[in-house]
Formats: C-alpha cells, sequence, structure tokens
C-alpha cells in the first residue's frame, strides 16, 4: 500500500474527506475526476479499517430479494436499487481495468429448500427489466433446490484496487478528526482543516446525534475461512436459507463465510463455528489456511444512507449492509454531483438512498430495545461512545458494544467506531 504523510499544519480545501476506505477513496477520485481537488483525512492507514476484510464481491445480487425491497420502497424503488448497483459494478469494473486481481464472477442467491421463493423473484426481476437465471444445479458441495444467477458481476482484490485509484490523490494518513464546528474539522493533533464541503465516509458517523444513526443503524460481525482446496467455484455464492453462509474463489483458496451476529452479542463457542462446521462437513480434506472478520453498518431497510448530513454542506455515505464495494462507488457518485449542484434523480437512482426516509421499521424497535437494555446494564467497563455496557469476545479478545458495534482490544484501544476515545 502506498504511505500518505500525517498532517502538520493547518490547511484550507474545497472539499474535506474523512475515511479513507473505498467510499472516501472512490469519493476523492470522483471529485477530482470532476475538477474538484479534495482533501482525505484519514485516522490510520488507507484501506486499513472495513475495507480490508471485505471479501469484495461486485454485484448487484445483495442477499435478499428484490421483491421485499418493493414492499418497502415500491416497485420505483426497487428499480432504483437495481439500476444504482448495476452501474456501480460496471464503473468498478473500468475502474479496476485489467489490475487488482478482477476477475468476471456471477453472482447467484440459492436456497437448499425453497425454490418456489426464487422462482417468483425471477418473475419479479424480470418486470423490473433485468433478467436473473433460475438454475437447480451448482458446483457447490452440497445440493441445492434452486438458485438465480446475476450474470457479469466480478469480484477483486480491494486493497491493490485501492492503491491504484489512491495514486495523485491528496491523503494524510494518521490524521484522525475528533471534531467538527460549522465548517472546520479538528484534528487529534489540534490541527484544523477549513472545507468548503465536508464528506463523512467514516463507516459508521461520528457525531452522536446528527442523522439520528444511533437509532437507525446496528453493526453486524461476519466470519470467514480460507480453505486451500482443488473444488472450483464458477462464480460467487449467498445463501437465502437464514444460516447467512457465502462463498467465493479467491485463486487455489476457497472463502466461506457466515455466522453472522450483531456485535456485543452472546457467542456460544467460537464465533467461527459455523463455517468451520460446514468446512468440516463439506470440505474435509481442505486445509483452513487463515480466518478474518467483517464489520457492517446495517441500515433499517437493507438501503444505505447517501446524501445530506445535518447541515448542508456536509454529506454522509453509511449503511452498507454486507455490500460495500457497490454501495461506496453509488455513495461517491451521488455525493459528487450533489457537490456540483446537480440534481442527483437525473442519474435514475438518487432517491431510494435519501437519508431522511422513514425510519418506522421493525428493526428501529429492535435497535432501541438493545440500547435500552445495553444502558441499563450495571456492568464494567462502558463503551466510550454513549456510555453502553461492553460484551466480552473471547473469540476475538475484544470488548464490543451492542448498542452500536464499537469494538476495544483487550487492552482498551478502539477498534471500531462510533466511539472515538480508548475505554479509560
Amino acid at each position: 500500500m502506498p504511505q500518505f504523510p500525517a498532517l502538520d499544519r493547518n490547511i484550507e480545501c474545497d472539499v474535506l474527506i474523512i475515511g479513507g476506505g473505498m467510499a472516501g477513496i472512490l469519493t476523492a477520485h470522483y471529485l477530482k475526476e470532476n475538477g474538484i481537488e479534495a482533501v482525505v483525512a484519514e485516522g490510520r492507514r488507507i484501506g486499513g479499517g472495513v475495507t480490508k476484510n471485505t471479501t469484495a464481491v461486485i454485484t448487484a445480487q445483495h442477499d435478499r430479494l428484490y421483491s421485499e425491497l418493493a414492499k418497502m420502497h415500491g416497485v420505483k424503488g426497487a428499480q432504483e436499487y437495481l439500476a444504482a448497483n448495476l452501474w456501480a459494478v460496471d464503473k468498478l469494473k473500468e475502474l479496476a481495468g485489467n489490475g487488482c486481481d478482477l476477475e468476471a464472477a456471477s453472482s447467484v442467491i440459492y436456497t437448499r429448500h425453497n425454490a418456489g421463493v426464487l422462482k417468483k423473484e425471477a418473475e419479479f426481476l424480470s418486470k423490473l427489466g433485468y433478467r436473473a437465471d433460475y438454475i437447480t444445479g451448482s458446483p457447490l458441495p452440497f445440493k441445492i433446490a434452486a438458485g438465480l444467477r446475476f450474470s457479469e458481476m466480478a469480484q477483486f482484490h480491494p486493497l491493490k484496487f485501492i492503491s491504484k485509484i489512491s495514486k495523485g490523490l491528496n491523503i494524510y494518513e494518521n490524521t484522525y478528526i475528533t471534531a467538527l464546528k460549522k465548517n472546520t474539522a479538528f484534528t487529534k493533533n489540534n490541527n484544523r482543516i477549513e472545507a468548503k464541503h465536508i464528506v463523512v465516509a467514516t463507516h459508521y458517523p461520528f457525531k452522536r446525534l446528527t442523522g439520528l444513526y444511533f437509532m437507525k443503524m446496528f453493526q453486524n460481525r461476519s466470519y470467514v475461512i480460507g480453505l486451500k482446496s482443488n473444488q472450483k467455484l464458477d462464480g460467487t455464492y449467498v445463501s437465502y436459507d437464514g444460516d447467512g453462509h457465502y462463498f467465493r474463489q479467491y485463486k487455489d483458496y476457497i472463502l466461506i463465510g457466515g455466522g453472522d451476529r450483531r456485535v456485543g452479542t452472546k457467542v456460544k463457542g467460537s464465533c467461527f463455528d459455523s463455517v468451520r462446521q460446514l468446512a468440516k462437513d463439506f470440505y474435509p480434506d481442505a486445509a483452513e489456511e487463515f480466518a478474518f472478520a467483517a464489520q457492517d453498518c446495517m441500515s433499517l431497510d437493507g438501503v444505505p444512507y447517501i446524501g445530506r448530513y445535518g447541515k448542508e454542506n456536509r454529506y454522509v455515505a453509511t449503511g452498507f449492509n454486507e455490500w460495500g464495494m457497490t454501495s461506496s462507488m453509488i455513495g461517491a457518485k451521488l455525493i459528487t454531483d450533489m457537490i456540483m449542484g446537480k440534481d442527483t434523480r437525473e442519474s435514475g437512482f438518487g432517491g431510494v438512498f435519501c437519508p431522511n426516509r422513514t425510519i418506522f421499521r421493525k428493526q428501529l424497535f429492535k435497535n432501541l430495545g438493545t440500547v435500552v437494555i445495553s444502558l441499563l446494564k450495571p456492568t464494567a467497563p462502558r463503551c466510550t461512545h454513549l456510555g453502553s455496557s461492553l460484551k466480552r469476545n473471547k473469540t476475538e479478545d475484544t470488548w464490543e458494544c451492542a448498542s452500536h458495534g464499537s469494538r476495544f482490544n483487550a487492552e482498551g484501544r478502539i477498534i471500531d467506531n462510533p466511539a472515538m476515545k480508548d475505554i479509560t
């Protein structure tokens, strides 16, 4: 990865982007492409947060049914979401070019039990103007009842991609933003950045009350193992059945993911038990060579929040659920258009991502219940975000907050936000 200096003085700029992950770097790239220079302030290293742990599947099939999305956002909303993600797939492939381990890979959502649901989904997608292939077989090591295949999707290496597109951008690493006041951002080292526009691309927005994200999101962890195997997959696969398992290939490795859980919830045994049991059952001769976990901000309705962040000159991209690659690209496009004064509806997919859409979903009340319980639980240590109780995760040797997903290492140092201070 390229390295960039830390900010050591006060500066002024047109656009400040806080966060040097996929969303922040893509936004800076798009702004520069449109003649607008932006400054990226990254608290650690670019790509060193959530981005480095993604499986980097580039697809418009997001582990859900578009027919279910239409129930919440209408057919038009489902069409916008599909159009946005298909556009993002094409743009990511175009930007990656022949590098970044980019591979064409069809994307399949499968079921082992309920073929009828996916058959109806294929019919609904056809009404939206998209053809997904209905299949009844796969190279997975178990029999499926049915699957829906989205053709011409892709996968790549996220850090190689970030390394490529970050060249020539104005980036400061180890530049931790601690506060925003009007048009000024303040760093941990007491430097100031004055900006006409500010983009918050920090995974979870760090201002406590702005946008009510403490009510609108929770964080999820998913666990991945890499198996050295001679078996080959011809695409990426994700289960519809509720077990959360997903598969992709990288060179000689098969990556198996799953075991999804809300951060801070109790775990029986190891967090990796679900995927390791699947590997034992269906890949008994394959050796596990690595394991890692991904963390995702989950919105109330499965759609990211992209748009205004409180004040008129501030913008946010968050709530990517488990699909940060296309969501980051969509965020970069929409926020660039907003900064340039364009009507985002001209793209054909701006409306469905608006952060100010209704919050009255079932998940809202689940979130609020979890927060109340965590706040009232009289245990130590406490999260430095809003004071919720923390739970020990023995598998990963961390402290975790169920309210909003902050994580700390065994010594109390921050790993994942929205907390901004170590445990004292």
